[in-house]
């Protein structure tokens, strides 16, 4: 079944590939006629609305992908990303899930190594160095094991992830049938690795940027702004898939949300957009970088705006709780494994009972700490508090103590409970503007309804 739904989308794929958007409407029309049942057509007419009307920004993100993207990219995108991620993947996984009785995610974020290339303000990795590594041969094996579970998509962070490149690059072409998706600062990619990328067609990048080249250099050193934009025009002249990644903080918040940026970033090439909210992780953590709650209120209606009118995809990893039902970490949808093979429930959130290299990845998802969160999700009633550090942090101190997880710090081991301390103030000041938010949202899908 799955090499004939492969075999049915490269053939679709390629009779798109000239005059893609004049050929939607016979694509769309294939669909219905397929859907016998009649189960997807309300889907399928929703979607042929938005795609073929050429005032939605939906058809003009579909043309800037057709027009700026290699169809090899495309197709594998298609291929792994859907059908063996999102099709195969999942319904293995529900079937592990049922037969092990914890979580399988859907991804799985993992650092190849510690080492980073710049020293960011208030960023826990740049206090680590190029002391740990996941060898290769560590990082295939996990993606081995997570095909067997039904995972399919594999993220990389850092340090840098591109100062390991060539074994990222290895790590592609060995897994044919993953997807691949990395988070870079932009500052080590150069013609070779692009030639790389569009050789093995998996492997998608975000490059980290903090807004206008003041905000980015304030965080991220005098003339890193210029070297992202330099990446991004080589990325755009290989036509390979990219977006871009912030962290919205309390001084440059205003400046990712504004048009003016994201028509940049959008005219650049960017096809997509990450924004994390800034989290005071590590010993040289900044609390005042924490965004305020009308910041937050503020990105919460700027994504939705951008999602409505803008071609491109934007995401918040935060105010977009409402969409995943609340936090996603602790093997729900994603976990994190980092450069020393700690195996953590979040990028963020550095406890962990176990380790890579001493366990399997089903024994490291059947760990303690893992369990506490299944049992805890979802850590509030309102999905737009669903952080059990920046929005619950008395739930995050007591399944980590409840789970006798250890810190994970590679430089100062930090106390929960000093760590929770750092959030407290803002998860206080964020509850009232997220209750009301949330009621506003259920008021407006409840007039939806009648």
């Amino acid at each position: 079944m799955r090499g004939l739904q492969k075999t049915v989308l490269e053939m679709l794929l390629r009779y798109m590939s000239h005059n893609p958007m004049e050929k939607l409407p016979k694509m769309f029309d294939l669909a219905e006629k397929l859907d016998r049942k009649k189960i997807r057509t309300n889907e399928i007419r929703a979607l042929r609305d938005v795609l073929l009307n050429e005032n939605s920004n939906w058809h003009r993100l579909t043309v800037n992908l057709f027009e700026n993207v290699d169809l090899k990219l495309i197709q594998k995108f298609a291929v792994n990303f859907l059908i063996y991620a999102n099709i195969e993947g999942l319904t293995r996984a529900r079937a592990n899930k049922e037969k092990y009785g914890v979580n399988i995610p859907w991804t799985i974020l993992m650092d190849p190594t510690s080492a980073c290339n710049l020293k960011c303000t208030g960023c826990w990795a740049a206090q680590y160095g190029g002391k740990h590594n996941l060898s290769y041969e560590t990082l295939d094996s996990i993606c081995r094991q997570g095909k067997e579970l039904g995972i399919y998509f594999y993220i990389f962070s850092g340090g840098e992830p591109l100062v390991r490149k060539d074994d990222l690059i290895r790590l592609c072409e060995a897994h044919q049938d993953c997807y691949f998706f990395a988070f870079t600062n932009g500052t080590l990619v150069d013609e070779k690795f692009c030639q790389d990328l569009l050789r093995v067609g998996n492997f998608a990048l975000a490059f980290s940027i903090e807004g206008d080249e003041e905000a980015t250099d304030m965080r991220r050193g005098k003339g890193t702004y210029k070297k992202v934009i330099a990446a991004m025009e080589l990325m755009r002249k290989h036509k390979l898939l990219f977006g871009y990644s912030t962290c919205y903080h309390r001084y440059n918040t205003e400046s990712v949300a504004s048009d003016e940026f994201v028509d940049d970033m959008i005219d650049r090439g960017c096809l997509f957009s990450w924004n994390f909210t800034y989290m005071p992780v590590g010993k040289d953590a900044r609390p005042d970088l924490i965004a305020t709650p009308e910041q937050r209120a503020h990105m919460y209606r700027r994504i939705r705006e951008i999602r409505a009118e803008k071609p491109i995809f934007a995401m918040d990893f935060w105010n977009d709780g409402e969409f995943t039902q609340g936090c996603i970490a602790g093997g729900r949808n994603y976990i994190h494994i980092n450069a020393a093979g700690d195996v953590e429930p979040c990028a963020f959130i550095h406890y962990a009972n176990v380790n890579i290299h001493d366990v399997s990845l089903l024994e490291a998802l059947q760990s303690p700490l893992f369990k506490e969160y299944q049992k805890n999700q979802p850590f509030n009633e309102n999905h737009l508090r669903p952080c059990p550090l920046l929005d619950n942090p008395e739930k995050l101190a007591a399944i980590v103590k409840a789970s006798g997880a250890r810190s994970t710090d590679m430089e100062a081991p930090e106390d929960v409970d000093v760590l929770c301390g750092k959030t407290c103030e803002a998860a206080k000041n964020w509850a009232p503007v997220a209750d009301k938010l949330w009621e506003e949202r259920s008021q407006s899908d409840s007039g939806a309804v009648c």
